[in-house]
């Protein structure tokens, strides 16, 4: 049989409800930490599943001739990808272009980007002590009055040159568009002119690093790498067409001529072949 205590006096009546009150909020207290910690379990072990879920992707950068190794979950973004490249090879990840089938947006995953297994990442982009050292290179000469007051010759000028411009534009040349700036087609450029006067494609292979210069004979393939510069220079009486010519080596005979390439397309073709810095005269 269960014994009741049985007490008149106040103050041990008060004594014993303070007690049960004091029980009481210890378990609710007790109840609240424990559901809290069990919310913050339930969060790192989401947190967990979204990143073990995210597929661990083996692919290489190629920057010049290192080759860079890489595994990264797929859910990881382009421009984290170009942070751990500034760790890795010291270029700022604001001067990096990476390419695969094309420039490699920042915002874009690894998975949105098309990044698989075993494939091969090109890194474009220059150290920034590089830039300087080169921008801080150039001499400053002073120059005569007497070169100064020498007129510059234009290419269509030159003989070895109007001989090739005199065959005219072939009849299926794209139309030239002065004073704008498009991107290079995925097809190439066609129906330009070598200095034989050969009709000429020019196609750009982004994912090996090279430009392929093709005739109905051969086709020439370079490596962006191996072109020193690029310029170009109006036909005179024809300004929506240009004479390029790309910089193989140290002398003018190692120039490679190439006429009637539509204007508009002039500067994507240094961005390409030469990358972002293709603005300032390095050579």
């Amino acid at each position: 049989m269960e014994a009741k205590l049985k007490t008149t006096d106040p103050d041990e009546v008060n004594s014993v409800a303070l007690v049960n009150n004091k029980s009481e909020s210890e378990n609710s207290a007790a109840v609240a930490v424990d559901s809290d910690q069990t919310e913050l379990k339930n969060e790192s072990q989401n947190e967990t599943s979204n990143t073990t879920n995210s597929p661990i992707l083996s692919f290489k950068v190629s920057f010049g001739k290192q080759i860079i190794p890489f595994q990264m979950p797929a859910s990881n973004t382009i421009a984290e990808l170009k942070t751990c490249l500034e760790k890795e090879i010291g270029v700022s990840a604001s001067l990096q272009k990476l390419l695969l089938k094309g420039v490699l947006k920042d915002e874009l995953t690894l998975e949105l980007a098309k990044v698989k297994d075993g494939v091969k990442i090109v890194l474009m982009g220059s150290k920034a002590e590089d830039v300087l050292k080169i921008a801080t290179s150039v001499p400053v000469t002073s120059v005569s009055k007497s070169v100064q007051s020498v007129k510059k010759v234009s290419l269509s000028e030159l003989i070895e040159h109007k001989k090739i411009l005199d065959k005219g534009l072939p009849d299926d040349a794209e139309v030239g568009i002065k004073g704008n700036k498009l991107a290079l087609p995925e097809r190439g450029l066609f129906s330009l002119l070598n200095r034989q006067g050969i009709k000429t494609r020019l196609t750009f292979k982004n994912d090996s690093q090279e430009v392929w210069i093709g005739t109905a004979e051969r086709t020439q393939k370079l490596r962006y790498d191996t072109i020193r510069g690029i310029t170009s220079e109006p036909i005179l009486g024809r300004e929506e067409y240009h004479i390029l010519t790309l910089q193989l080596g140290p002398t003018e005979k190692s120039n490679y001529y190439l006429y009637y390439v539509p204007a508009q397309y002039i500067e994507s073709i240094k961005d390409t072949i030469l990358g972002r810095f293709a603005g300032l005269n390095w050579w």
